[in-house]
């Protein structure tokens, strides 16, 4: 089983200027390494909706890297998305599940079929080819490079150990998160947006 928080300061520190979406359990252990301008946790909207906001992201910005963060309780309220990605796949696309079996912000309850659902098995029979479950620091380790280099889309479900996040709250708020990200994009400063 791997440590989240870990596996996130490893994928932060070979980070360059790829846009990430964090949710939920993993948004503010990722602002507390990274709260860059390509950063957004996406948290004060519906729960689940990373995949797809990623997903639209990478279709519009094919030049870079996206990269999804995002729980197993908050894809399992979007399962759909899986079989969008994989219709309309995007080379620029990571999608990273990170399975603890709990809706750790609520107070670490179950979340549906936790530890007999397969999200690898799931994003494959929706189409995905380049899908990997990651349990081991070794095989961690092996496969960090994929997350940047592999033609998307790509999925990796990475198996964490259940944790003890709260509600995320960002150090901004969602328009002012929303508006540095779009700048940053654009090559703009957020004043000018």
């Amino acid at each position: 089983m791997l440590d989240k928080y870990t596996c996130l300061e490893k994928l932060a520190a070979r980070r360059n200027e790829e846009v990430v979406i964090s949710s939920m359990s993993v948004a503010m252990p990722w602002e507390r390494l990274s709260d860059g301008p390509f950063d957004l946790a996406h948290v004060d909207t519906a729960m689940g909706h990373v995949a797809d906001f990623a997903f639209g992201l990478a279709m519009a910005q094919p030049q870079r890297r996206v990269i999804a963060l995002c729980g197993d309780g908050s894809t399992l309220m979007c399962l759909g998305t899986l079989v969008t990605i994989a219709q309309r796949p995007t080379e620029n696309l990571t999608l990273v599940i990170t399975e603890n079996g709990t809706y750790e912000v609520t107070g670490n309850q179950p979340v549906p079929g936790a530890g007999e659902v397969d999200f690898a098995a799931l994003a494959r029979a929706a189409g995905l080819r380049q899908v990997y479950t990651i349990e081991t620091e070794a095989d961690f380790e092996d496969k960090l490079p994929l997350h940047f280099q592999l033609p998307g889309p790509a999925v990796f479900v990475w198996k964490v150990a259940r944790g003890d996040e709260p509600v995320p709250k960002p150090n901004r708020p969602i328009l002012e998160r929303a508006r540095r990200l779009k700048s940053a994009l654009a090559g703009t400063s957020p004043i000018d947006s």
